[in-house]
C-alpha cells in the first residue's frame, strides 16, 4: 500500500494543470505545514524564528514547469532578492535552487548567465548556493553545470541522490573541487535501469557514499529523516573520529521537529530546508510520497475550519 501511495503522489506531482490550479489557489489544503509563506517577507519571518532557535537554515522558492526566459528571469530576480534580504536582516541562512527554474530546460546560455548572476549577488552577501538535484534527465546536465561553475565560485555546493547507481562514480567525478555536497535518498520516480527499486538497496548506497564523502574529507550534508541513517552517522562520528564542522544533519521545515531539536540539543549542526513561493504543489506531491503518513496532516488542514 505504501509503495501504491508513493507512485500515485510522484505522479500528481507532475501534473502541470493541477501545478497551475495550485499557484491560483495558494497554500490551501496542508501545504502550508510545508511551505513557509508565498513570498520571501513571510519566509524571513519563519527564519528569524528557526534561527532564534539554534537551528540554520537553507531557503528554497518553489518553482516547477520553467520553460521560458520570462519566468526563469523572474525566479533568479527572487533568488537574488531573497539573498539580500538574508544579509539585511542578519539570517543564518543559505540558498537552494533547482536549475530548471533557472532556465536548465531553455538553453544552457540562459541557465549559466542566470546562475552567474545568483551567484555573484551570493559572493557579494556571503551566502552559499547550493544546486538541488533533479531527475535523472537532468541528472548530467546538473553535474556538468556545477562543475564549470565551482571553477568561479567558492559559495557553491550540489547534492547528489544514493538512489541513483551513478552517485558513487559522482563522487569520485567531484572530490577534485573538494565540493560542499547534500546527500539525500532521491525523490522522485526513476526507471530501474537508472535507480535501485528496493529501499534497502537505496539505504546501503546512502550509507556507502556518506561514508565516502566524509573519508574524502569534503563537507557532508546529511538530509534525512531516517533515525537509522542518523546513527550510522553518529557511529561513523565515532569510528572516523570525525570533527562535527565537517557535517550536518539537514531536515525538511515542517517535519521532524522532535528529531530536529534532540540532534540540536546533542550539539549537531541542524539546517532546516525551509520553502516558500507560491508554486508549491510539486515539491508538496513529494514530500508525501517520501512519507504517506503526511497525508494525515493534509486531511486535517482540508478539514479544519
Amino acid at each position: 500500500m505504501e509503495k501504491l501511495m508513493r507512485n500515485f503522489f510522484l505522479f500528481l506531482s507532475k501534473n502541470k494543470v493541477l501545478t497551475k490550479l495550485a499557484k491560483k489557489y495558494g497554500l490551501r489544503f496542508g501545504a502550508a505545514r510545508f511551505v513557509a509563506g508565498v513570498d520571501i517577507d513571510h519566509a524571513a519571518t519563519k527564519i528569524k524564528e528557526i534561527n532564534e532557535k539554534g537551528y540554520v537554515v537553507t531557503i528554497d522558492h518553489l518553482g516547477e514547469f520553467i520553460d521560458n526566459e520570462k519566468e526563469a528571469r523572474e525566479s533568479v530576480e527572487e533568488c537574488i532578492h531573497a539573498i539580500e534580504v538574508i544579509d539585511e536582516q542578519k539570517l543564518d541562512s543559505q540558498v537552494s535552487l533547482k536549475l530548471t527554474s533557472m532556465g536548465l530546460d531553455v538553453s544552457e546560455e540562459l541557465v549559466m548567465k542566470n546562475m552567474r548572476d545568483i551567484l555573484d549577488a551570493g559572493k557579494k552577501h556571503g551566502v552559499t548556493v547550493t544546486i538541488d538535484m533533479e531527475d535523472h534527465e537532468r541528472h548530467r546536465k546538473t553535474m556538468d553545470i556545477f562543475k564549470e561553475l565551482k571553477k568561479e565560485y567558492e559559495n557553491l555546493g550540489t547534492v547528489l541522490q544514493a538512489y541513483l547507481y551513478e552517485s558513487e562514480d559522482d563522487l569520485d567525478e567531484l572530490n577534485e573541487f573538494n565540493p560542499y555536497l547534500r546527500l539525500v535518498k532521491g525523490a522522485y520516480k526513476e526507471a530501474p535501469e537508472v535507480a535501485y527499486p528496493v529501499k534497502k538497496d537505496v539505504d546501503d548506497n546512502y550509507k556507502k557514499i556518506i561514508k565516502k564523502n566524509l573519508l574524502n574529507g569534503n563537507y557532508t550534508a546529511i538530509a534525512t529523516h531516517d533515525e537509522v541513517i542518523i546513527d550510522y552517522v553518529k557511529e561513523l562520528e565515532e569510528e572516523l573520529s570525525l570533527s562535527r564542522e565537517q557535517f550536518e544533519f539537514q531536515m525538511l521545515f515542517g517535519i521532524r521537529k522532535d528529531l530536529q531539536k534532540k540532534l540540536m540539543d546533542e550539539g549537531y549542526k541542524m539546517r532546516v530546508y525551509v520553502p516558500y513561493g507560491n508554486d508549491w504543489y510539486g515539491y508538496n506531491m513529494r514530500r508525501l510520497a517520501e512519507r504517506p503518513a503526511n497525508v494525515l496532516f493534509v486531511l486535517k488542514g482540508v478539514f479544519k475550519k
